[in-house]
């Protein structure tokens, strides 16, 4: 969640956000320009979305606000070229309310958004290889501003943290259309207690383990990082254990080291990092301590952490001191060392995330309305502006396949 969508709230986690919003009615897809082609659509490998083979570029999606002043009329449609990570827009899906996340079904088939209203919801958009992408309609979470949403390893549920109302929801997905069912769980954080200043639970994140046997929730209110076992066939969450952040942390966004043994926490409220020792037989979280994200004095919010596949590289984005750091990952994925920080050359970077080759970076610039590009090197894992900023309205998540 951010300021500009909680009223109250100024970027620390607390307060409740103020809905400006309605309901979208009706949901139909719109594309101002089709998909490029995609050809020989197969199920991803190791987590990864198909290959898309497009001559000299590669489809890009873009999660953005609908209901606030300038924000965007739907999931935003674009291309990146594959040389110089230059975005071409190419229309948009209108008729999905504050698409604020987006995430790719394993097979590449189906695109998944939550709609951030205060009746939350889930929507499907089937992408087809030669068409305009297609509603397939919205399922409710059961909760308000859901922020977050994941598909399980297995292709068959999809997973969805609502951040008002401090819960996690589960939702079945047809195998042959991608369209959601109806939610089989609903489970909000009741304890611990809220951390300082918060007014309760805030779940901001839900992922799976890289093994596939533990659901992860991150939740920013409690301080605290739930781990579940899903039933994959009932589609129920049993949570097993919790880890408990210190006072007044705000974690946001978790992300695993390739070795699956540690994982890395984004802290919004006290603006740190921290490196967990993560157990994966019992799927328990152990924290170890805050460490510096290279900001420097003043207010500032991480948002998101990414790590490279190889596992040599960590990036942070840093709302409020507009930046992303970059870490050498060292000791097996056991420790991150500070190397530095770039501008992000945009205003309040929501969300970052890499190419499926990891050659560029993308951040989503809420406040300034930009998505930047960087390229990344593979050896030393420095970041360059690859160039001017993408103009777009309040873009708030990138997805580039």
């Amino acid at each position: 969640m951010t300021p500009a969508r909680m009223g109250t709230r100024s970027g620390t986690g607390i307060g409740r956000r103020r809905f400006i919003g309605t309901a979208v009615a009706g949901l139909t897809a719109a594309a101002g320009a089709a998909l490029p082609a995609v050809r020989d659509p197969a199920p991803a490998q190791a987590g990864r979305p198909p290959a898309y083979r497009p001559r000299g570029t590669r489809p890009l999606f873009l999660g953005t606000y609908t209901s606030t002043a300038g924000g965007g009329a739907g999931i935003g449609l674009g291309t990146y070229d594959t040389g110089t990570g230059r975005i071409t827009s190419t229309g948009v899906v209108t008729g999905v309310a504050d698409p604020s996340y987006l995430t790719l079904a394993p097979t590449g088939r189906t695109l998944y958004a939550v709609d951030e209203q205060e009746q939350g919801g889930v929507t499907a958009v089937a992408l087809t290889p030669d068409g305009a992408p297609r509603v397939l309609g919205t399922r409710s979470t059961g909760g308000a501003g859901p922020c977050h949403l994941s598909v399980h390893p297995g292709g068959r549920w999809l997973l969805s943290a609502n951040y008002l109302s401090g819960s996690v929801a589960v939702h079945p997905i047809d195998r042959s259309s991608g369209a959601l069912g109806e939610r089989t769980d609903l489970v909000t954080h009741s304890s611990p207690p809220p951390g300082p200043g918060q007014d309760g639970p805030h779940a901001h994140q839900i992922i799976t383990s890289p093994d596939g046997r533990h659901v992860l929730a991150v939740d920013l209110g409690n301080d605290t990082v739930y781990t579940y076992r899903l039933d994959t066939s009932a589609g129920k969450l049993a949570q097993v254990s919790y880890a408990a952040l210190r006072p007044g942390a705000g974690p946001r966004h978790l992300t695993f080291h390739p070795s699956g043994v540690f994982a890395y926490l984004a802290n919004e409220v006290d603006n740190t990092v921290v490196v967990c020792g993560y157990d994966r037989k019992s799927g328990r979280l152990t924290p170890g301590e805050p460490q510096s994200t290279g900001t420097g004095p003043g207010t500032s919010y991480p948002a998101q952490i990414l790590v490279t596949r190889g596992g040599g590289f960590a990036y942070l984005a840093n709302r409020g001191h507009n930046s992303l750091t970059r870490y050498a990952v060292e000791a097996g994925g056991a420790r991150l060392r500070l190397l530095d920080t770039v501008p992000v050359g945009g205003d309040f970077p929501r969300q970052i995330a890499f190419s499926p080759d990891e050659r560029w970076l993308f951040a989503a610039n809420q406040k300034s309305g930009s998505v930047t590009v960087f390229s990344v090197d593979a050896r030393t894992g420095a970041l360059k502006s690859a160039g001017e900023p993408f103009a777009a309205p309040v873009p708030v998540c990138v997805l580039p396949l």
